[in-house]
Order: structure tokens, then sequence, then C-alpha cells
């Protein structure tokens, strides 16, 4: 993140058992030794990146800049960037010249602020009360009082892989949001809101032009971050558009980066991935994870041990029950300090929802995307129109109105986007990823989500502008063939734009329970695993889930990956204590 755990002062021995906890917990995600700091009525911890990085701590006599995650400022990274921001600091960040997805604590002139990202996807958990902050889950777990799951936050984890807005699996417990500024003071905290508009109508601007303007702003976001490491860059490629888009804007920037692929085997994204490489002369490294390393039931509980501590607990699609994989392919993303790169957010330039091109609202949004649920999972506790009214809520208050069934322009509802979807699903693996060293999510740039946020839908559909971009800054990585059906130097094909129309023309209320449907036709599951079997399973949990059948039906669950993130609950509740609710 590196990593920012920060507690008020104000009783002096409740302070230093919570610092206490943090450093514990810290050196158990791998973060080394602290640097301690302090403003008044508040004791601060800055952790460097586990594995190394650029700077991400400045002091200056009294003031200082302490970060967590990976920042840009002025096209630059680590100690410039630092020095940079710190002696143009006012009362508020210039989002002109900020870029990266971060924490940042700012101490100037005797006032002290701590802010996040535009879109606040580098996540900072914080009590109701604000007397603490933390980069870290698990630590901000060990400070509070008394931890109670929140049933919301609990079935969202559950049933759409991370909660979404500003809210935790625990009561009580929240991420700072995107619209505010905290200044810590001598008696707690003060908040400062801050605007942030994104375009809600599309721009006429020719299309030459939108691709200049597309072009130069991604070259100056990977410039900003890549330019320090030379080639020691690690890059992904797929059978995809977004992760080619990003290999283009990379090397187009004079970087050859260790290009990697994930999968297995035969699948498409390694035989696209490497049959590319060979094309065009370079080597794309097949990253077997599930294959690399192996564990036995005897070692079971160890590993996931390790794996609940390094990826704090929940990671997005809430596998802590892997042989290991993930983190050995993720130490291999930053070995040497490298920067690891990540195609994440591409969908900025692409239709996402697949909804028509009229106005619509953030309950069609909610209905269309986030109602991924088989009511038959739940206890009588779920009630599935306060959960989908929760969710409704929090879209429209991401978007910036009050009423979730007020009708907005097209381009408005495509913010959800960014600002839900990147911002949860996206922002958990920021920050879990960036603990270990820089990690670029480009795509993720506030300003390239501006101006993908003003393309006309019909250039969005079937990825026509993002190939378009692609062709422009690397006609022949364009050129090879993709998992489409095309590739990317050509209008895209008739198959691409049927699957798209074919799921736009479906209405609302068939799209909100097409999962649960498809659920009584056939078990389900994803592509993110883990060892789930019994004899893996009971060195671990509980299989009664004496904390998670307060909540679910387990034994109904035939969806794997919804089952594996139940039990990653379980998990964590045995490790904490958490109370739960009486079972329904």
């Amino acid at each position: 993140m590196a990593g920012l755990y920060l507690t008020r002062n104000a009783q002096r021995a409740a302070a230093e058992t919570r610092l206490d906890a943090a450093r514990a917990q810290y050196a158990r995600h791998g973060f080394g030794t602290p640097t301690a700091l302090a403003v008044p009525g508040w004791d601060i911890l800055h952790f460097d990146y586990i594995v190394g990085g650029p700077t991400t701590l400045q002091v200056e006599n009294d003031d200082f800049i302490a970060v967590a995650g990976t920042l840009t400022f002025d096209s630059a990274i680590g100690a410039q960037a630092l020095k940079r921001l710190l002696a143009s600091f006012g009362d508020s960040p210039d989002w002109q010249r900020i870029g990266g997805q971060f924490t940042a604590v700012v101490r100037k002139n005797g006032r002290s602020f701590v802010f996040g990202d535009w879109f606040a996807a580098h996540q900072l958990h914080h009590d109701t009360e604000r007397s603490f902050f933390s980069t870290s889950l698990l630590a901000a777990a060990r400070s509070m009082p008394r931890l109670r799951f929140d049933p919301q936050g609990v079935y969202e984890f559950a049933f759409n892989v991370v909660p979404i807005g500003d809210d935790t699996v625990f009561e009580g417990l929240k991420t700072l949001g995107p619209r505010e500024m905290v200044e810590l003071t001598r008696e707690g905290t003060r908040t400062h809101p801050l605007e942030k508009r994104l375009p809600d109508t599309a721009s006429d601007l020719p299309l030459p032009d939108r691709i200049a303007s597309h072009r130069q702003r991604l070259a100056d976001v990977v410039t900003a971050h890549a330019e320090p490491f030379g080639d020691r860059i690690f890059c992904p490629l797929s059978g995809g558009l977004d992760s080619r888009l990003l290999l283009a804007a990379l090397r187009e920037a004079g970087h050859s980066p260790h290009v990697y692929v994930y999968g297995d085997r035969d699948e498409d994204d390694v035989v696209f991935a490497q049959a590319i490489g060979g094309a065009m002369g370079f080597a794309v490294e097949w990253v077997d994870k599930d294959g690399a390393v192996s564990v036995t039931p005897d070692g079971f509980a160890e590993q996931v041990a390790r794996n609940f501590d390094q990826f704090d607990a929940l990671p997005t699609f809430g596998n802590i029950f892997d042989n290991g994989g993930a983190a050995w392919a993720r130490d291999k993303r930053h070995a040497g300090g490298a920067l690891a790169a990540s195609g994440g957010c591409g969908e900025i330039w692409r239709d996402f929802f697949f909804l028509a091109d009229r106005p619509a609202s953030a309950r069609t949004v909610a209905r269309t995307f986030f109602a991924r649920f088989d009511a038959r999972d739940a206890t009588a506790l779920f009630d599935p129109r306060a959960f989908m009214g929760a969710i409704e809520r929090k879209i429209a208050e991401a978007l910036g109105v009050s009423n979730p069934t007020a009708l907005l322009s097209r381009q408005w509802v495509e913010q959800a986007y960014p600002r839900v979807r990147c911002r949860s699903l996206f922002g958990r693996e920021i920050s879990l990823e960036s603990r270990y060293g820089a990690y670029m999510m480009p795509f993720l740039d506030h300003q390239s989500v501006a101006e993908a946020m003003a393309l006309p839908m019909a250039m969005k559909q079937a990825g026509r502008f993002e190939a378009q971009l692609l062709a422009a800054i690397d006609p022949a990585l364009a050129a090879q063939p993709s998992a489409y059906g095309h590739s990317f130097a050509e209008p895209p094909g008739a198959r691409h734009r049927f699957d798209e129309w074919s799921s736009r023309i479906r209405p609302t209320w068939m799209r909100q329970h097409s999962y649960a449907l498809q659920r009584r036709l056939r078990p389900m599951g994803d592509e993110h695993g883990g060892l789930l079997t019994p004899d893996y399973m009971a060195r671990v949990i509980d299989l009664d889930f004496p904390a998670m059948r307060a909540f679910f039906r387990v034994d109904r669950v035939a969806d794997t990956a919804v089952w594996r993130r139940i039990a990653a609950l379980e998990y964590l509740a045995a490790a904490l204590g958490v109370e739960a609710p009486a079972a329904s």
C-alpha cells in the first residue's frame, strides 16, 4: 500500500493498545517495522512496501506526507512526486495534478489531512466515531471494541463478491468515501466535502480528435507510473482487449515489460496470448497458479492461515482456500520491487451494463447487475426487497442523486461503473496488491474516466472505440487474432455484436431474476476455485457453519463461488470471534 494506521491518542493507554495490535497485525501481513509519526491528537504508523518500490514517505521539518498505495503527481512518482505535492498542498487536493490509487496523510503548516484517490478505490477503514483509520481490514477489526456482522455487507459479499459503497461486512466499520477529506484535529476529526464531477452528456468531438485526446491521456498516466521502472514491469496479456491496450500503452512509452498469462494450458487466454507473443517476437510466460504449488490436507490449515493474513481476510472473490498459488503469482509480479500493471476497469470505454441507450435509474442498474442471488440460499434474515433497496440507494448516492428511481441520462448512468463497480471490486484488489509494491491501473485514472464518460454509447458498444484506440497506438498488436473471433484492427464481428445486443434487449425484470433462474437449472461456480472438498475444508472451518447459518442455508447453496465466500466469512468469524445474530 504500503500501509497506514492512525489512532486518536487522547487516552494514552488505549492508544498504545491499538498501536501494539496494529503493529502485530501489519507484521502478520508481511510489513516491516513502521515509521511512527504524530500530530496533535493522533499517532500514526506508516509502513513501507513489503517488497519494495518508490518512496512513500517524505518528511520536511514539521511537515510530511505519508502515502499508502501508488500516487503520482505532476507526471512523477516516488520522492519527486511527494516533494512536489507537499510543496504545493493548500487546503484541498489538486486533482489536475494528482493520479494513481492511494491514501495520503498530509501535514502542512500546522494542519493535518487524510484523503484518498479520486474514486476512493484504495480502501481506508474507520469506525463510526472516526477514532482510528486503517488500510488493513484486519487491523481495523481488531481495533473495534466489539465485532458484529452487518447483514447487508455479509449478503453483498456473498452474493455480489464485495460490499459496495462505504460498507464492510462489519457493523460500525466503514471505508472513507470519495467525496470527503478528513482533517485530523486535537479534538478528533473535521470533514471537508470534495466536489467530484464527471460528464453526464455525450460530447460531439470528431473521432480523430477524440482518439488523440484519449491516447495522450493514457500515455501521460503510463509515463508517470512506469518511467522509473524501465523494463521492470509485469504486464498481463489475454485473448481480450483490455490487457492488450495496456501492453500497447507500455510499448508506446518505450517499455518492454515482462508479459505473462494465467490459466490452464489449453484455455483461450493462454493460447491467444502465446500466439500473439510468438507472432510479434516477445516472450509470454505462462503462469500456472494452480499447478505451481501444492498442499496436502495436513498442511492446509497453515496455508489458509497464511492466506488469511496476506490477503487481509477477504480478497475480492473470497478465495483464501487456494494452494498458495495466488500469493506465489503475486510475489512474481513484484519481484525485485517491480511495477505490476493491470488492465482492470477497461470497460470505461465499453458498454459494461448492456442497458438500452435511453434514460435509466439507479434502481435499473441495481436490478440488472446486482441482483445475483437465489433467496433460497438465505435464512429469513434476508429480505430481498430491503437488500436491493439498500443497493439502489448506494448507487444513487454514488451518482449524486437522492432518489433511486430518478431517470438519468444514459451517460450519467455509465458513471455507476467507475464510481460503484470499479471502486468496490478493483478497489479491493488495488488495496491488497499495492501492499507489496507499486501497482498501476491506468484505466481508473479519473481524467481518462472523465473522457470515457463523454463517449456516445454507440462508440462503446462491442468495444468499437477501445479497439480503435488500440489500433491507433499499436496497429500490429491490434491486428493479432482475439478471443472475440475478430482482430481489433477491424470492426466487431456479427457474433460479438449479437452477444451484446441480446443482453441489451432483455427487460429489467428478466435480468433481475436471471441468476436465480439459472441456479434452478444447474449448479454454478466461477474460475477462482479453491480446495473446497470436505477433506480440506474440515481442517479449517466447522462445516456446520455455526456463524454463517444465521445468514445462510448453506446446504442449499449450489454455487461454489457463493459457498466459498460464505466459508471465508465463517473462517473470519472464528478467527476474530465475531458476534452473529441468532439463527432463523
